[in-house]
């Protein structure tokens, strides 16, 4: 398969969060996220949605050992769930959030969830009555739809920047390199698969990772992830439909563990896959990449591996399979039923693991 190599660090070395006083707030009742909005655009929409959407876009600055870096991040709930991009708070010892006033509120932050392997990670911070973005629904986006970008790039000084574009292609599966290593010494080992992923010709810079890709209704449609170094209008955003899972997850178990199987997958199914591997099966999840020493690597599974079943229930894309993982709990051992390389049909078990997304 052929791989797209981009850089999508920011500032300094970034982080994994061991935050400090995060908590949640004791509610009598569960707490509700916003509606998307299906309202007709209007005249002007970029600008009326910018104005809608920034005061809900944060800046996301973690401390580590080695420096202080920053990415953006979102709010999807009133009480302080925060949206952003692993890569920006991997190995932090601490998380501040700040709001996009010209005089921002600021916040410590603690993760209390995500996904490695989909460069997500879930804040919170100790506040309430915070303005919110509505999730909206990636799966109905089309090419050529307009967008808009928002978040911190490059750090610079006066709050977030906005850039516009379109929707340029769908499904994208993308390889970067792992921002906290230096570029000379990465290897395949210190890169990041990324799946069904939003390509998007909105200007993504250093610093945008981890802010919205809204709509022309303001409903976030991706999470900014990375750009490309060596091309110009090339961005790509993780798709919110294969994430809004664990994101609700997050907010209504904070600190609670997550299945975990290690492994990136992409749809079978998908043209571009059908043309360039021709596989032996029209529908399943295409193993795309394994994390070394996860439960998937440790079972004997491989890259080019398709699942076609997970625990008895028949899987046909990368979102099925998704699905049944986070459907079980950390310890249990499922039957995998792959198809490797020539049509050949293997049963193995896999314990799943603990989502390896630090709790602080």
């Amino acid at each position: 398969m052929k791989r797209v190599i981009l850089g999508i660090g920011v500032v300094s070395a970034l982080a994994l969060a061991a935050c400090t006083n995060g908590g949640n707030p004791t509610a009598a009742e569960p707490r509700s996220f916003p509606s998307p909005d299906a309202q007709s655009v209007r005249p002007n929409s970029i600008e009326r949605v910018v104005e809608e959407v920034l005061p809900a876009v944060v800046n996301v600055v973690a401390t580590s050992g080695g420096g202080e870096g920053e990415g953006s991040g979102f709010i999807v709930r009133d009480d302080g769930i925060i949206v952003t991009n692993y890569h920006v708070v991997e190995g932090a010892s601490s998380v501040t959030v700040l709001t996009s006033e010209e005089e921002p509120d600021e916040y410590d932050a603690r993760v209390v969830g995500g996904d490695i392997q989909a460069d997500l990670a879930i804040l919170d911070v100790d506040a309430e009555g915070l303005p919110t973005l509505p999730l909206g629904n990636s799966e109905g986006l089309r090419l050529g739809q307009q967008v808009v970008a928002i978040g911190y790039a490059l750090g610079l000084e006066g709050g977030p920047s906005v850039t516009a574009g379109i929707v340029s292609s769908l499904a994208r599966e993308i390889t970067v390199a792992d921002p906290n290593c230096p570029v000379a010494d990465c290897g395949e080992s210190q890169e990041r698969v990324y799946t069904d992923t939003i390509q998007t010709d909105a200007a993504i810079n250093p610093g945008n990772s981890g802010g919205p890709l809204v709509d022309l209704a303001g409903n976030v449609v991706g999470i900014n992830s990375a750009g490309a170094n060596q091309a110009e209008n090339v961005g790509f955003a993780i798709q919110i439909d294969s994430v809004e899972p664990t994101i609700f997850q997050a907010a209504d178990n904070p600190d609670a563990p997550v299945a975990f199987m290690g492994i990136g997958s992409t749809d079978v199914g998908d043209p571009q896959v059908q043309f360039e591997l021709n596989p032996s099966v029209d529908a399943g999840a295409l193993i795309a990449s394994v994390v070394p020493g996860g439960p998937a690597d440790d079972a004997g599974v491989t890259e080019g591996d398709i699942v076609v079943e997970f625990d008895g229930a028949p899987i046909e894309t990368a979102e099925d399979l998704g699905e049944a993982i986070r459907a079980h709990g950390p310890g249990d051992t499922v039957e995998v039923v792959l198809v490797r390389e020539g049509g050949e049909r293997v049963t193995i078990a896999i314990e799943l693991g603990v989502n390896p997304v630090p709790l602080g």
